[in-house]
């Protein structure tokens, strides 16, 4: 029940905020000059506060205000699952924002310069050229967030949701043991990073191949085979 929970949790917030960063990591990329500002102050909020301040402050925070109650999202956050996915989608994003954006703004310019000589319009050149360099320079990156999100979501527990550490701290109190709830949940945390940290090599073994050095490059690599000497002159 408590992996069901987490597991839910931090794959929809992966997914939903992962979603929202890509507009968002284009406006901070290009400095649109209106939205640019807003997009940051955003980011740098959810950033730099810590993410169980952000849960309490939407759990405990939204429902003393009286529109808030009236509103047709009351049902959905009142409920301590749905306050808790909408504080996670709202940090991953943020931080997935900055990730995309430091790759986009590290794309080669030849490769942007290639896309304008093909006769690329720019929207072409984002869909087809930028985004997926981003998306394949940002995996290292991405990776790390995934871990801490993973991590993160141990505060869940704290409003009665009841992912891995809740279940833990509940087989504790029921059963009157001192540590062996915790245990099992480091335990599957331990075996969920695993399972990332694997998933994240195959796919940077897979698409960030052509970044790695080629053999005979560098002195640490393979040489081919060696070139015939040219034969004496008869």
């Amino acid at each position: 029940m408590g992996l069901v929970q987490t597991v839910a949790l931090v794959g929809l917030a992966l997914v939903i905020g992962g979603a929202l960063s890509i507009p968002l990591s284009l406006i901070r990329a290009y400095r649109h000059p209106v939205l640019n500002p807003i997009v940051w102050v955003y980011t740098y909020t959810f950033r730099g506060t810590p993410l169980l301040l952000q849960l309490y402050l939407i759990y405990y925070g939204l429902g003393q205000f009286e529109a808030v109650r009236e509103s047709f999202l009351w049902p959905i956050m009142r409920d301590a699952w749905w306050c808790t996915l909408f504080a996670f989608v709202l940090n991953t994003c943020a931080y997935t924002t900055e990730i995309l954006r430091g790759a986009i703004d590290a794309t080669p310019w030849g490769e942007v310069e290639a896309a304008k000589a093909a006769g690329m319009s720019p929207a072409t050149r984002v869909r087809r050229i930028i985004l997926p360099s981003a998306f394949r320079r940002a995996l290292p990156q991405y990776s790390n967030e995934v871990i801490f999100m993973l991590h993160g979501s141990v505060v869940a527990s704290t409003v009665t949701v009841q992912d891995i550490l809740g279940v833990g701290w509940t087989l504790n109190g029921k059963y009157y043991l001192a540590y062996e709830g915790f245990i099992a949940a480091a335990v599957l945390y331990a075996l969920l990073v695993w399972g990332i940290s694997r998933l994240f090599r195959y796919l940077e073994r897979r698409y960030l191949s052509h970044l790695r050095p080629r053999d005979g490059s560098s002195g640490g690599g393979k040489r081919g085979p060696k070139a015939p000497s040219p034969q004496p002159a008869t």
